[in-house]
This record gives C-alpha cells, structure tokens and sequence, in this order.
C-alpha cells in the first residue's frame, strides 16, 4: 500500500505541471516565443527520457521484440487517438494562441480537449508507477522530463483557452482533474502490473515510450518549431544533453 500511495504521490507531481502551468498561463501573460523555447527544452528531455529509461529498460528486461511491438503499438494506437480528438476540437490544445476553437464555434472541444490531456498525460504516469515495481528506483530524469514537459503544455493550453473565451474556473478545473488523474494513473499501473511477466511489462513500458515519442512529434515539436523556427533544433538537443546528464550524476 505505501508504495501505490508513493507512485501516485509521483504521478501527482509531474501532473501538478499542468496545473502550475495553467495558473501562469491564466494570470500571466507570458511570450509565445518563450512558451515554444519551454516547450521545444522539454520535448528534448522527454525524448532522453524515453530513449536511456525506457526503450533502454524495456530492452533489458525483455529484448527486442517487446520494444518493437509496444513502441509501434503505442504510436499507433496514440496517433489513432489524437486525430478522433483533432476532429472534435482539440487539435490546437498545445497551442498558447488564439487556435483553440471557443464552446460555441466547436461544441464538446472542451471535453476533447479534456480527453486529449488525459491522451497526453496517461502512458507517463502509468511508467512511473511501474518503475517503481520489484523495488525499482524512479528514474530522476523521467519525473523530471515528465514535469517539465508538462509545465508548458499547461501554460500554451491555458493562454489558449482563454483566448477562445473559456473561463478561469474552466481551465483550472480542467488540469487540476488532469493532475489528480495523473496520480491515479501512477497508483493504478503500481497496484495493477505488478504479478505480470517480464515480457508483458517491456511491452507496457516500450507502449508508453511509443506513445510519448509519437506525441512530442504530433503535438510539441510542431508548437516549438511554429513560434521559434530554427531554434527548435539547438533547444531540444540542450534538453535532450540535459535530461542526459542528469540520469547519470
């Protein structure tokens, strides 16, 4: 039981990144520019994150049939996801401009958007739960990349919505929801994953690692790259060399 209540204490953590994110995006108005260098620096640690902790983890524990099946598997199945959820409203949720469709002109983009949040922020939280498993260590540069990919997500999303007119108890409801699910998700893949073989549990990792990559190429590099342009390259490799360095203090 305390280690499902320390997994979700961490799934709560990365997701409260959303919520503080969208506090500042609501009541700051922060430069475009500088929400796409924050968002191009956290895509580049999510991907060393996904690459040394993950994929690598994943590869380890079961070899290479598991990573290749759970990583397409996740990408696929993400990208599915996402363009259902482009269709309904939430194509632009990332985006901290005036993209995001008001209720009025898309009726339901709010829940798709909601929906695409959780789309986001699932697969993260469950890895961090079951890292955590057989005695594990929690990875510092995944909770790392995990938060500081979420920070700007919540803060472009927050700007955004309220320039398509949704209120300040709307966006705060919506990623504090996001931010208790977050730990729910963290607690789950703990309580729930724990007697599954290790082959199972490399596709379930390299799942997320799948879904996480396909993610910061669908939605963060295209948000980076769209405000600051050639500085999307250097800023992500910083990110990439940071999260790096971190994993091996």
């Amino acid at each position: 039981m305390a280690g499902a209540l320390v997994a979700g204490g961490w799934g709560l953590f990365a997701g409260a990144a959303l919520l503080v994110g969208a506090a500042v995006g609501t009541l700051v108005r922060v430069p475009p520019r500088l929400i796409a260098l924050v968002m191009a620096f956290g895509s580049g640690v999510l991907m060393a994150a996904v690459s040394f902790e993950l994929i690598a983890e994943a590869y380890e524990r079961s070899g290479m049939v598991p990573v290749v099946t759970g990583a397409v598997g996740g990408a696929v199945v993400y990208s599915g996801a996402n363009a259902l959820l482009a269709r309904r409203g939430a194509r632009h949720r990332k985006r901290s401009g005036e993209q995001q469709p008001s209720g009025e002109e898309a009726p339901g983009s709010g829940n798709a958007m909601a929906l695409g949040a959780l789309l986001d922020g699932v697969p993260e939280s469950v890895v961090i739960g079951t890292s955590l498993l057989g005695g594990g260590h929690l990875g510092v540069a995944t909770v790392g990349a995990m938060f500081i990919s979420n920070l700007p997500e919540g803060l472009a999303s927050a700007a955004g919505m309220r320039a398509a007119g949704r209120g300040r108890g709307y966006v705060f409801a919506l990623w504090g929801g996001i931010a208790v699910v977050s730990g729910l998700a963290a607690l789950a893949g703990y309580a729930l994953l724990g007697g599954v073989s290790a082959a199972v549990m490399a596709t379930i990792t390299a799942v997320a690692g799948g879904a996480i990559l396909a993610m910061i190429a669908d939605t963060m590099i295209p948000e980076a790259y769209g405000r600051v342009h050639l500085l999307t390259g250097p800023v992500t490799v910083i990110g990439f060399l940071s999260a790096f360095a971190l994993a091996h203090l």
